[in-house]
């Protein structure tokens, strides 16, 4: 990776982004020792303008930000950072310095979520517990809670909905797990098909 120092008297600018949620979390700058420290440990090392010195995210708070891809922009003076953050990326205590909650991303954090589950077998579960049932009956599931969001779709009752459609999405994640694919292998595919 060739990047270029030499433009911002020896610092770049580092974007960081949650890998999961693609929510842009906060903007540091690195030198040379900082990136190299960063590829070294695994997780994200600035250059603290105010300190004077380099500062790995999380040194006091426990909250660091485990790196998943580094991408160096078209003129090769920016970076990208995708990130597992380990706790709120912000002082602030918020999950982006942006003070930006949304909820934009969260199917990828419930899909985590569920994978921890089935993974981990959780006892205490419903979603564990619906995924050892087999995938015939979590294929049953997807099917009822597509007739309940029909239902509720030719009533005027929008959050009843919501909440039918939220089921759906998450009992389809469950079955995805069931199957061996995940939310991006569906994202491909539909990307595939734009024209």
């Amino acid at each position: 990776m060739n990047i270029d120092f030499t433009k911002g008297n020896g610092l770049v600018p580092v974007v960081i982004q949650n890998n999961t949620t693609m929510q842009v979390l906060m903007l540091g700058y690195m030198n040379e020792e900082a990136f190299q420290k960063t590829q070294e440990e695994g997780k994200v090392t600035f250059y603290s303008r105010t300190k004077k010195r380099l500062w790995t995210k999380g040194e006091e708070s426990g909250n660091f930000l485990w790196v998943e891809g580094i991408q160096v922009d078209c003129d090769n003076d920016t970076l990208l950072i995708k990130v597992s953050p380990a706790g709120p990326t912000c002082h602030k205590g918020t999950t982006s310095c942006f003070a930006e909650e949304t909820s934009k991303g969260f199917l990828y954090s419930l899909e985590s979520i569920i994978s921890d589950r089935i993974d981990n077998d959780v006892e205490t579960s419903y979603t564990n517990k619906l995924y050892k049932r087999g995938i015939n009956k979590v294929a049953q599931k997807v099917g009822e809670e597509a007739v309940e969001v029909v239902i509720e779709a030719k009533d005027n009752n929008d959050e009843l909905f919501k909440n039918e459609a939220a089921d759906l999405l998450y009992h389809y994640l469950i079955l995805l797990k069931a199957k061996g694919i995940n939310l991006t292998d569906i994202e491909e595919t539909l990307q595939s098909r734009v024209k």
